[in-house]
This record gives C-alpha cells, sequence and structure tokens, in this order.
C-alpha cells in the first residue's frame, strides 16, 4: 500500500481517558495531533476538574490482578504502552487488591504528558461540528448536545442512543442446568431462549423482594432526562403496578411447559443470546435501575440464578453510545466513513479501563492507516480482541454496552474446575497470544 503523507494532524475530540490515549498513541507514532479539550471554558454536568483523564465516579481501576478481566486487560495496556497505565504506577494509593490512583495527581500527570509532546497541540475550545479529514471522535457518555447532534446527522439518529437502559448479563456456565431449559414459546422456530421457571411461592418471594428493593441514585440532570424517557420501564417499577403484572408482561409462561414437571410454569424469566458463542445470555425484559448488589440479591432468586456471575448489571442512565455494530468495525473506524474512528464509552465499552483501552486501539489503526498498514486485529482470546470483536459484532441481537469479563473470551478447553485457576490460565493464553502477534507484525 501506499504510504501517505503524516503531517496532516489528526483531530482528537475530548481529553477523557479514551481521547488522551488516542492521542498519546498516534504521536508516538508519529503522527501530528490536534487535541480538543472544552474545559475549562465549558463543562459536563458531571465533570469538576480543569485537567485532562479526569476520573468522575471512583478513583479505582479494579482488581490488579491478571487472572482478573480488569487486569488482564490493564496489563495488555502495558504491553500497549498506555499513558494510563504509566500515569497509574506515578499515582496509585493503597486499595487492598485493586489499582486505584490519586485522581488529581492521576489528571495532572496525564495532562504534564499531553500537554509537553512535541506533536502535540492541545487546543480548549467546544467542538459543535465534526471536522474535517482524519478524526478520532472520544466525547464520551455525556456528548455536548451540539456535537451529538452532528454525529446523529453522521451515523443516522436510529443509531445513536441518549439513555443506556439496559438487562443485566449473565455467564452461561454459571446458570443451574437442573432448573433452566430451552424453549421456544409454543415451540414456534429454534429453542433460542433460556427459561427459568417459577412456581407461584417463588414469583411470589421474587416479587416481594424485587418491590422492596433500593434503587441507584441518579445525578440531578439525569432525574429530568429520567422523566422523560419512554424508551423502556424499569423491571421494579412494572412489578409497582400490580402483583400480576410481570406475569402478563415479560415474565408470562404462556406457550411454555416446564420439563420436570410437565405443566406450564406460574412465571417464567427468559434469558436470551448476548453473543454468538453462547457464552453470555441476558434477563429479557429486565432494564433496571435498582442498585448493583440488589440486583445480585434480588435475581439471584430466580430458579436457576442462584449462583449467576453477572458479568454486567442493568442500568438506566446517561450515556451517549453508538450502535457500534451497525457503524463500527472492530478497529473502531466507520465503515461508511473511513476517516472517522472513534474511542471510549460512545463506542459501547464500559468502563474506565476499557474506554482508555480502546482510545489506544483507535490511534494506533488510525496510525496504521496513515501509513498504508492494515488495521490490527488483535488475537480473540485477549480481551482488548474480545471487546473491539464485541463492539463490532453484527450478530447481537440487543446491543448494549459491555465491560471487560472472562465471558466475552473463548472458555478454557479442559475441565478446570478452580474458577480462579481456570481464570489465570485463559489470561496467561491472550497475554502470551498478545505478545506473539505484536512481535510478528515487527518482523
Amino acid at each position: 500500500m501506499t504510504q501517505q503523507n503524516t503531517n496532516t494532524p489528526v483531530s482528537v475530540i475530548g481529553a477523557g481517558l479514551a481521547g488522551c490515549e488516542a492521542a498519546w498513541t498516534l504521536a508516538n507514532a508519529g503522527v501530528p495531533v490536534k487535541l480538543y479539550e472544552m474545559k475549562p471554558h465549558c463543562y459536563s454536568p458531571a465533570h469538576k476538574y480543569q485537567g485532562f483523564a479526569e476520573l468522575i465516579c471512583s478513583n479505582s481501576l479494579k482488581a490488579a490482578r491478571i487472572g482478573s478481566a480488569a487486569g488482564m486487560l490493564k496489563e495488555e495496556m502495558r504491553i500497549l504502552g498506555s499513558i494510563t497505565m504509566e500515569a497509574a504506577a506515578h499515582t496509585d494509593v493503597s486499595a487492598g487488591g485493586a489499582l486505584a490512583v490519586d485522581r488529581e495527581k492521576f489528571s495532572d500527570y496525564i495532562t504534564e504528558k499531553i500537554n509537553a509532546h512535541p506533536l502535540i497541540t492541545v487546543i480548549h475550545e467546544r467542538v459543535d461540528e465534526i471536522p474535517q479529514g482524519k478524526v478520532i471522535i472520544a466525547s464520551g457518555p455525556l456528548t455536548e448536545s451540539h456535537l451529538a447532534q452532528s454525529i446523529a446527522k453522521l451515523c443516522g439518529e436510529e443509531y445513536l442512543s441518549f439513555f443506556d437502559a439496559a438487562a443485566p448479563i449473565v455467564t452461561f456456565e454459571s446458570l443451574d442446568q437442573d432448573k433452566v431449559f430451552f424453549a421456544a414459546r409454543y415451540g414456534r422456530g429454534e429453542d433460542d431462549y433460556i427459561n427459568c421457571p417459577m412456581d407461584k411461592e417463588q414469583y411470589e418471594l421474587f416479587y416481594n423482594e424485587l418491590i422492596n428493593a433500593q434503587s441507584a441514585d441518579l445525578h440531578e440532570f439525569e432525574k429530568q432526562e429520567f422523566k422523560v424517557y419512554e424508551g423502556c420501564m424499569p423491571v421494579e417499577v412494572m412489578a409497582k403496578r400490580g402483583a400480576d403484572t410481570l406475569r402478563y408482561g415479560p415474565l408470562k409462561p404462556v406457550g411454555l411447559t416446564d420439563p420436570n414437571t410437565g405443566r406450564r410454569p406460574w412465571a417464567v424469566v427468559q434469558l436470551r443470546a448476548e453473543n454468538r458463542e453462547g457464552t453470555l445470555y441476558n434477563l429479557v425484559g429486565f432494564q433496571t435501575n435498582l442498585k448493583f448488589p440488589e440486583q445480585k440479591r434480588v435475581f439471584s432468586l430466580i430458579p436457576g440464578l442462584e449462583h449467576a456471575e453477572f458479568v454486567r448489571y442493568g442500568v438506566m442512565h446517561r450515556n451517549t453510545f453508538l450502535n457500534s455494530p451497525k457503524l463500527l468495525t472492530s478497529a473502531f473506524c466507520m465503515k461508511e466513513h473511513p476517516d472517522i474512528y472513534f474511542a471510549g464509552q460512545m463506542t459501547g465499552v464500559e468502563g474506565y479501563v476499557e474506554s482508555a483501552a480502546s482510545g489506544i486501539l483507535a490511534g494506533k489503526n488510525m496510525a496504521r492507516a496513515i501509513l498504508g498498514k492494515e488495521p490490527l486485529l488483535l488475537p480473540a482470546d485477549c480481551m482488548l480482541g474480545a471487546l473491539s470483536r464485541y463492539i463490532a459484532d453484527g450478530s447481537l441481537h440487543d446491543f448494549q454496552p459491555m465491560g471487560a469479563n472472562m465471558g466475552i473470551l473463548p472458555p478454557w478447553p479442559e475441565r478446570v474446575k478452580d474458577k480462579t485457576l481456570r481464570y489465570e490460565k485463559i489470561a496467561e493464553r491472550g497475554l502470551s497470544h498478545l505478545k506473539e502477534y505484536l512481535e510478528a507484525l515487527d518482523q
């Protein structure tokens, strides 16, 4: 392929974790960058500190051990030259088995590094329209309205969400197979759903705990949007309309027979495959605003889910994100507009570390495109490779943002009963394959 001129700067919109990683990666590849950041002239409703890469909700970057999904992803980021991981190493605070940082020192470290890089020009102004030329959009889940409208115009409004209303997702292997069964209503079509049958006593216990469970707090700016959001109703709100509302809604048992009893259940919770491998399933109709511990407690009362591993809890909050499988490749590049990339939570990755990691990959692939090279296709068994494939997976029935979790990786081929040991083996395999892949690129 013909090598292109690298003198024209790439515009990166947003100096959050993803934008800083993208700018840092591009600049270290010899590509000049214009990094646009609206602070300190203008702030989103959630941001307060004027520095880059501001951590809002928590100072924790999750588990440090390699045998965890977050720990595995962080090690991959170190291998890929992450400025987030460099900053965390210089600003960490004691947090047991987690990696936590001093928020202001962390932000200051990245801000100083970005400002000092000779190939990065920081422009403090709000971007209302997508710039011409090569662009990485990393404006975050609270993207300002003018830019959001520009993105909607580019992508198609039906492919852009402004409120994340998602159901919990569990791993298939954690379900009690003796209590659940595959079936479609009235036997129509393939047995695509896993059914969790309830008798009257089980349902009443679940119902009473659900309507009395604690909901998560919303930001003030979310409360107004929550009132007018009509895309879907939280399952706990629906339940409060009457004891049988769920039984005539998402938990209706009609057309289903429990093979263990030979009878129709009193109520049925259905699970639908979240990925083509069938390793993840979401609880159909269970979008919720309950606190995460409450979700674990209440939803574990559902037969078959007593020991379920939740890889994502249900959420209902302000979150601008794309229907990425329709719009993006696994390189984080737009299918229809190859000069435009996205990074961060807007792509459907969820979490600080995941957002930063997507910025690295978007930056590397933009740099490779400018240099006339093929995009990176990281191994499917490393965490960033699996996440990048997830956001581009056209087989997903209902795309929901996803954080790092072991359920999106290929399972270990042999039975290892000890989950900690099994996850360590999976992590070691993925990290080894990532290193081999990157070494082969340099040959």
